[in-house]
């Protein structure tokens, strides 16, 4: 085997080879940016439910106080109409 034939078969078949390790390299770090990325943005979604959920709870707290004070104030109004009912003319 000869020099021009070694470099021959070097260049038609290592190149492509070297070409080829290379673009699997690149496309393992960008799959590797992808899935941090994929991953932050999960993270983001759960904190973001979090946080609606916090709100929602406050809300649903907030209505049940507000409308239990309203319910006494109308049993309040209530009880004192049946003793104005009650009461003899």
């Amino acid at each position: 085997m000869n020099v021009e034939t070694l470099l021959g078969v070097i260049a038609n078949q290592g190149f492509p080879i070297a070409l080829s390790i290379l673009l699997i390299f690149r496309i393992d770090k960008f799959m590797q940016e992808i899935v941090v990325a994929q991953k932050e943005g999960y993270q983001q979604v759960l904190e973001n439910t979090k946080e609606i959920h916090n709100t929602i709870t406050t809300l649903n707290q907030q209505n049940r106080e507000y409308y239990s004070l309203r319910f006494v104030e109308v049993q309040k109004e209530l009880s004192g109409m049946k003793v104005e009912l009650g009461s003899p003319r």
